[in-house]
Order: structure tokens, then C-alpha cells, then sequence
């Protein structure tokens, strides 16, 4: 007879302690890389995504081309968007970077712009008869009250960019998504799973403290919902 494996690994399991004890490092770099992309790509999104906001608002010519534009992004397959960007970028971690900031640009610009245009027309004559510039209007009184459609936009293009993010293991730079490529490679199920249950914890943990958030940068929010 020929007897059992003890280990799970040398038995292929889905669920394996041996391989986080075994595989810490490896994990631990995947996740941070899969961060930093997640994290880069977002900001990078939310500061294009904003002024192109404000001007489909400001001028309502800009807002057909602007949200036609970002759209049509966002329904271009994710292998065929980083084949276009490879000449540019080639294979390196730019190349996924700016994939992702593509792709948030339709769900953030959107909720930034619903948001904006959600503002009451009088709550802007009232902060202009009290002497607030275009400027200061934005900053003051628009993106604040902008800010619950804002965040909602947000919280979507986060989770999609941490889904997304595995896709970059196509070019080696898919934080857990190299280890979920490498694994179904060689069928290798604990490192399959493992990656994959991070993937979720982290699309979950970055929903719940971009809402905790949410909550903290709208006071007025809670206190209508209180009443």
C-alpha cells in the first residue's frame, strides 16, 4: 500500500495551514504590491476624474464627450486595454496602473458629476451673495455636498481595481494575482485559494473604511439619517 501523505501540501489540499507558515514572505510581498497598485491607481484616478467632473459641470458642451469618453473605456476588455497601453508602458507595473485609472475614470467621474449637479442652485446663490468666488464655491460649499455620490463612486472603482489588479499578473505585476496565475498553473489549490480569499478580505476591508470614511467626512449625513 502506499501510504498517505501527512503533509497538506504533498497532499494538494485547498486548505493548507503548512502554506501560510511556509509561504509568509511570498504573501506578504503580494499583498503589498497588490496594495500599492490598488492605492496608486485610485488617487491617480480621483485627481483626473475631479476636474474632468467640474468642467462637465461647468460646461454642459464637455459633459456629453467627457462621460461618452470615459465610458467607452470602461467597456474595452481588460487584456486588450493593457495590449494597447504595452507600447507605451511595456511590461512593467505603469502598464496596470494606468490600465486601472482608465477604467475608475467612468465611475468616479459620474458620481463626482451627480454629485455636482445634486448641489441645490440655491444653496450656490446663497454662498455667492456671501462673497465665495468660483473657487472657493467648489472647495466650500459644491465638492462637500458632492461628497456622499463622491464616495459612493469611490467605493465601487476600489473594490473593481482590487478585482482588476489580478489581471496585471499577465505582465508579473498582479500582487495576489501572480500567485492565483502561477498557482492554476501547476494546480497548485492552497496557493489558489489562499490568494483569492486575500483578494476578497481586501476588496471587503477597503469598502468598509472608505464607507467609515464616508461617515466621518459627512456629519450632516448621519445627523439627517438620526432623525
Amino acid at each position: 500500500m502506499t501510504a498517505t501523505p501527512q503533509d497538506c501540501l504533498a497532499r494538494n489540499e485547498w486548505i493548507c495551514g503548512d502554506y501560510l507558515s511556509t509561504r509568509r514572505e511570498i504573501l506578504w510581498d503580494a499583498i503589498l504590491q497588490h496594495l500599492q497598485l490598488t492605492v496608486v491607481s485610485i488617487l491617480i484616478g480621483v485627481l483626473l476624474a475631479v476636474p474632468l467632473a467640474v468642467l462637465a459641470r461647468r460646461w454642459k458642451w464637455a459633459s456629453g464627450p467627457v462621460l461618452s469618453v470615459t465610458t467607452v473605456l470602461y467597456t474595452i476588455p481588460s487584456l486588450a486595454m493593457f495590449s494597447l497601453l504595452l507600447p507605451v508602458y511595456g511590461l512593467s507595473a505603469s502598464l496596470v496602473i494606468a490600465g486601472l485609472v482608465l477604467y475608475s475614470l467612468t465611475l468616479l467621474v459620474r458620481n463626482i458629476l451627480a454629485g455636482l449637479r445634486a448641489v441645490p442652485e440655491e444653496t450656490r446663490q446663497a454662498a455667492r451673495g456671501m462673497g465665495y468666488g468660483p473657487v472657493r464655491l467648489l472647495l466650500g460649499v459644491e465638492l462637500p455636498l458632492a461628497l456622499p455620490a463622491a464616495m459612493a463612486g469611490l467605493r465601487i472603482a476600489t473594490v473593481s481595481a482590487v478585482s482588476l489588479v489580478t489581471i496585471g499578473a499577465i505582465v508579473g505585476n498582479g500582487g495576489l494575482g501572480n500567485l492565483i496565475y502561477a498557482g492554476m498553473n501547476t494546480f497548485f489549490k492552497a496557493q489558489v485559494l489562499t490568494a483569492s480569499v486575500l483578494c476578497v478580505i481586501i476588496a471587503i476591508a477597503a469598502d468598509l473604511l472608505l464607507l467609515g470614511v464616508q461617515r466621518l467626512m459627512t456629519p450632516w449625513e448621519r445627523a439627517r439619517a438620526a432623525r
